[in-house]
Order: structure tokens, then C-alpha cells, then sequence
């Protein structure tokens, strides 16, 4: 009976330990795995931040076709430009303005808002700022670049009143039509993206009264290097596109009351601080 209890718990003792032992191997296993895992997105994140940072190249067509852009955009976006030979040397600014409908029933404009500022004030004195306060200023230079692409007589066609219900179409048809030599649909698409965005601002700002929108982009550089010690010296005037007034868009899926809500109350806080 003696041997017989000693036996029994030796082996329980045993498999107690082979137990033990195989749960630290499996645990084992884990860590490496999740070790492994974890050095290869390191490895990713460098690989793609030093493709996204180094001037373009044939290296950029190493990962599939959109893989670099969808992983480093919106959050991990950045650029040396700061920096010569070419540094940023001008800032843009995105304003926008609404027809809307008032108490009496008539459609009246309203004035300019500058996106830009509002979300600029988001940043300012903020030790982390948020992705949303550049938002207005990335659009802008979008716009810009796709609209200084287009030929003249598109541009001059851009300018031009949209406001039907297929505006879009519309407008992609006339600047096909009047030089088929340029794509378009660049421009289009950026088109398409800043009226969105003002539809929204002019819903956040102006309520659901809106019956169109305007935007502005501008331009304007800074200082030239050569006058940068004249303290009487002055920047240039400001390069402006406005383009015509555009019936509302509301893409599918966003989501108008959180944008209202977030850029209505920055806005009042701007305001504030202009009346400080």
C-alpha cells in the first residue's frame, strides 16, 4: 500500500512537470512568434518610411501598386521639403463661402471662411496636435497642383458655374471636350474632394440651409531668400483660384454631425481668439 501511494504520486508529480514543461514550451513558441512578427513590421516600417522620405525612384515599385501610399497615409505621411535644395517656400490657404436660404426664403451668400485657420488653430500651441488640423492646407496644394496641370482654356472652363444635379459629369465632359489632349481626371477628382469638404465646413458653420458652395485656394510666398534681411521687405501677392460655385456633395459613409460637431466648435474657439 506504502509503494503503491508513493507510486501514485510520483507520477502525478511527473506529469505535473511534463505539463509544466510543455506550457513553457508552448509559451516559448509564442514569444518568438510574436518577437519574429514584431521585428519584421520594424523592418516594414523602416523599409516603407525610407522609400516614402527618398526622392522617387525606380525603388518605389518594389512594394505592390498602392501598398506604400494605403500604410504611410494618413499617419506615418512625411517629407524632407523643409529642407534644400528645394524647401518649402510658400503656404496655401482653403476658403469657402455658401449660398444659402434664409428666414424669407431667398438665397443669399454668406461670407469667406478660412478652413485653413480654423484648423490651424488646432495645432497651434499644442504639443500634439492632431492629423486634422492640415487637413484644409494638404487639400488646398492638392488642388492647386491637379488645377495648374489642366490646360488654359480648362482652367478659364473651372471657373465657371456647376450647380445641377450631375455637375460632376458635367464638368469632366466640357474639359474633355474643350482640349481632350490633357486627362482631366486628376482634376476631377481633387474637384470633386475640396467641394466635399466645403459642403461639409458650410454644414458645420451654416446648418443644412445650404444650396451650394464656393471654395477659394491661394498661394502665397514667403519672403525671397535674397531680401530676407530688408525689414522693410514684403511677401508677394498671393496666387488665387476660385473656381464657380458648385452644388453640395455629401460622399457615401461620412459622417457630417461628428465633422460639424468637432469643426463648429474649433471654429467658435477661433473666433474667440480674434476678439481676444
Amino acid at each position: 500500500m506504502i509503494r503503491t501511494a508513493h507510486f501514485a504520486r510520483w507520477r502525478r508529480t511527473k506529469t505535473d512537470r511534463t505539463d509544466e514543461g510543455g506550457a513553457a514550451t508552448a509559451n516559448r513558441w509564442t514569444v518568438r512568434i510574436v518577437s519574429a512578427a514584431l521585428v519584421l513590421l520594424t523592418a516594414w516600417h523602416v523599409f516603407a518610411s525610407f522609400l516614402w522620405i527618398y526622392p522617387p525612384s525606380a525603388l518605389r515599385q518594389l512594394p505592390p501598386e498602392n501598398a506604400l501610399s494605403s500604410y504611410m497615409l494618413p499617419l506615418f505621411g512625411q517629407s524632407w521639403s523643409v529642407f534644400a535644395p528645394e524647401p518649402i517656400n510658400g503656404d496655401y490657404h482653403f476658403n469657402v463661402r455658401a449660398l444659402v436660404v434664409n428666414e424669407a426664403g431667398n438665397e443669399v451668400e454668406t461670407g469667406w471662411v478660412s478652413a485653413t485657420d480654423v484648423e490651424l488653430s488646432m495645432v497651434k500651441n499644442n504639443l500634439f496636435p492632431p492629423r486634422a488640423g492640415i487637413q484644409a492646407e494638404e487639400l488646398a496644394s492638392s488642388f492647386k497642383n491637379s488645377w495648374d496641370g489642366l490646360a488654359e482654356k480648362q482652367r478659364e472652363l473651372t471657373l465657371e458655374n456647376y450647380t445641377d444635379d450631375e455637375w460632376l459629369a458635367t464638368l469632366e465632359e466640357d474639359l474633355d471636350r474643350v482640349d481632350d489632349d490633357i486627362d482631366a481626371e486628376k482634376y476631377i477628382g481633387v474637384d470633386r474632394m475640396a467641394t466635399a469638404y466645403a459642403t461639409q465646413v458650410a454644414h458645420a458653420i451654416w446648418g443644412e440651409d445650404v444650396v451650394a458652395v464656393q471654395f477659394r485656394v491661394s498661394r502665397q510666398n514667403v519672403v525671397p531668400f535674397a531680401d530676407r534681411n530688408d525689414p522693410n521687405a514684403q511677401r508677394p501677392e498671393p496666387t488665387i483660384i476660385r473656381p464657380g460655385w458648385r452644388d453640395v456633395l455629401v460622399e457615401p459613409g461620412q459622417n457630417e454631425d461628428r465633422f460639424a460637431e468637432v469643426f463648429r466648435s474649433q471654429y467658435e474657439t477661433y473666433l474667440k481668439g480674434l476678439n481676444r
